[in-house]
């Protein structure tokens, strides 16, 4: 297995393959060119093409192969055109399309992989988002549903916003769920899944003392892909939780928490709801940001961007989290995406 990193401060992205104790090793030529201001990435299931958004006005997408070794060779044509201020990426289970959310422009591109990776645009992309800033997609392991976290009022709008579920298309196109968007809290940043499609989870960012701010809002997921608030949602969390991630079977959830340098461990109970692991919160490096599971559910990685650092950790039993050998590891400029090919 391999982790992606991609480096916003140099625009590189790390990649790292990933040891039998956790730790990682840069592969060979690591860190390659990302782009311009390289944001979220996204490696499909097979671990054979990667993708990251490129932030600024009007966006596009790098494209690369992935070798053996995980290394990156771009694809020809890329970078593809996108929108403005793309932020992050998600790639459907099948390895058919792609979709990226476009802040500044309050639209979702979706694209079709092509046989060697290249991205052709969907005739009805963009689609217009149910917010104003949409900043997070995720899709469901099954290629039914997408889900976008919009972010309020922007950055450091301080705005209640809200998640918005589509349903995916033969042809890969967006149709809104009846019902969206959901409520979610105070600017909502990221947007998690279960692998069993069960329950969604959506870190709530804002570090204000607003009320539903500084937790994370869980949802049960219908069989039409609408989302109903689980009981006791939202749960708190650390300060400026800004990153979600479920491990591969659906027994835990972590949270980065930007503002207290340290990442939240959750047990999900059998309705969805979020237990607090003993010993948790786990101490992270500074200004953590990303958080990422590797498909066996042994160890968590998180990207620290204030200090330059990717920590690893092994998962116990309980969920509770461990440094692995040689953590922290060391990254390029401002690490912010994190995710592992499986």
């Amino acid at each position: 297995m391999h982790a992606y990193v991609t480096n916003q401060g140099d625009k590189t992205v790390s990649v790292y393959r990933i040891e039998g104790d956790g730790a990682l090793t840069a592969v060979p030529g690591s860190p390659f060119p990302g782009g311009f201001d390289p944001a979220g990435v996204a490696v499909d299931i097979l671990g054979r093409v990667a993708y990251v958004v490129n932030n600024p006005g009007p966006g596009s997408i790098s494209a690369f192969h992935i070798k053996k070794d995980g290394a990156l060779t771009p694809i020809a044509g890329s970078p593809f055109p996108a929108g403005a201020n793309p932020t992050s990426i998600a790639v459907d289970v099948l390895g058919r399309f792609v979709y990226a959310t476009n802040f500044a422009d309050g639209t979702i591109s979706a694209y079709r992989i092509g046989l060697y990776g290249a991205l052709t645009q969907l005739a009805s992309s963009p689609f217009p988002a149910a917010g104003a800033a949409p900043i997070f997609i995720a899709v469901d392991l099954w290629g039914r549903f997408a889900y976008e976290a919009d972010f309020g009022g922007g950055f450091g709008g301080g705005i209640g916003g809200g998640v918005s579920a589509y349903r995916i298309g033969a042809d890969g196109g967006l149709t809104p769920i009846a019902g969206s968007p959901f409520a979610a809290g105070v600017d909502p940043r990221c947007v998690a899944l279960d692998p069993l499609c069960r329950f969604a989870y959506v870190a709530n960012v804002n570090a204000s003392f607003q009320p539903n701010a500084n937790n994370v809002s869980a949802y049960s997921i219908g069989p039409d892909g609408a989302l109903t608030p689980v009981t006791g949602s939202p749960f708190p969390s650390g300060t400026e939780p800004i990153s979600v991630a479920v491990d591969f079977f659906g027994r835990f959830a972590y949270v980065a928490n930007k503002g207290d340098n340290n990442v939240s461990a959750y047990r999900i109970g059998l309705d969805g709801a979020l237990t607090l692991i003993m010993g948790s919160p786990f101490p992270s490096g500074i200004e953590p940001y990303s958080v990422a599971v590797d498909s066996f559910g042994r160890f968590a990685y998180v990207t620290n961007a204030g200090d330059n650092t990717v920590s690893g950790f092994q998962i116990g039993l309980d969920g509770s989290l461990n440094p692995v050998p040689g953590s922290p590891f060391p990254s390029g400029n401002a690490p912010s995406f994190i995710t592992i090919s499986h």
